[in-house]
């Protein structure tokens, strides 16, 4: 007898993220090997003191480097495909009901930073993941 399959969608369901990307995902190791907190220092002067808070530096330097990694240039683009990705909202500590950052935000956010910084993080993250084997030196 043929089967068919009918969708049913759940109201309520159990669903843990880190359960759903495997070991050996390229953004799971690259989640558990780098850390980026030094960010926080790094990019603290560039925030004034009042007002809405931003985007967090951790999350944006994130999408800059899956920009990269991805080779995505349109923040929009960005932000469509981290959303459709589970391995990529894992790596970026979002969980599946949490929305991205808009397009624009990130647009903005690009545009506090000087380019020197983007050089000094870029530099650092790069020698991060050379240490710890996720990248050869040579790329």
């Amino acid at each position: 007898m043929q089967g068919k399959k009918i969708y049913q969608e759940k109201l309520f369901t159990h669903f843990q993220l880190s359960d759903r990307i495997a070991k050996t995902n390229f953004y799971r190791r690259l989640k558990e090997v780098i850390h980026l907190d030094f960010l926080y220092d790094s990019t603290k002067k560039f925030y004034g003191n009042s007002g809405q808070k931003s985007i967090d530096p951790l999350v944006f330097f994130k999408l800059c480097l899956v920009g990269y990694l991805e080779d995505i240039i349109s923040d929009r683009k960005l932000i469509e495909h981290c959303s459709m990705r589970l391995d990529i909202l894992y790596f970026l500590d979002y969980d599946l009901d949490e929305q991205l950052p808009w397009h624009s935000t990130i647009s903005r956010t690009r545009q506090l930073f000087p380019e020197a910084v983007f050089e000094q993080v870029f530099t650092h993250i790069r020698t991060l993941c050379v240490d710890k084997g996720m990248v050869s030196r040579h790329t």
